[in-house]
């Protein structure tokens, strides 16, 4: 019998589904475990614009509300070039891309990086 997936699986594959629907772009998720206790999964991915990171991260708070009850923390929604949402066992890193091109954070956290969709 196999074991059901773990909330924080379930979690991560919700946040890379929806920013895949709403056309995000090079979503990159990358698997913490074994290497930090700050979370789980880590999902780096972009936006065209201010606008759309905005929108984007408003999207992610509201499904993980909605979906698992987690009230996700923030930073850096009002400014729209790189939000972060903390929702636990999942962190999510929007930016625009000359932003994500800038502090390169996928070089950080590579050595377990999948590339969700390009």
């Amino acid at each position: 019998m196999k074991a059901t997936k773990s909330i924080s699986e379930k979690l991560l594959k919700l946040i890379t589904t929806t920013l895949s629907d709403e056309k995000a772009e090079e979503i990159v998720q990358i698997d913490l475990r074994g290497r930090t206790e700050i979370a789980d999964y880590m999902i780096i991915c972009s936006g065209r614009s201010t606008r759309q990171v905005s929108a984007l991260s408003e999207k992610i708070i509201d499904l993980t509300k909605t979906e698992f009850k987690i009230i996700s923390k923030t930073e850096g929604k009002s400014q729209g070039d790189w939000v972060l949402i903390d929702s636990g066992d999942v962190i999510t890193h929007i930016f625009r891309p000359e932003v994500r091109d800038f502090y390169q954070l996928e070089k950080l956290w590579s050595q377990n990086e999948i590339l969700v969709d390009g």
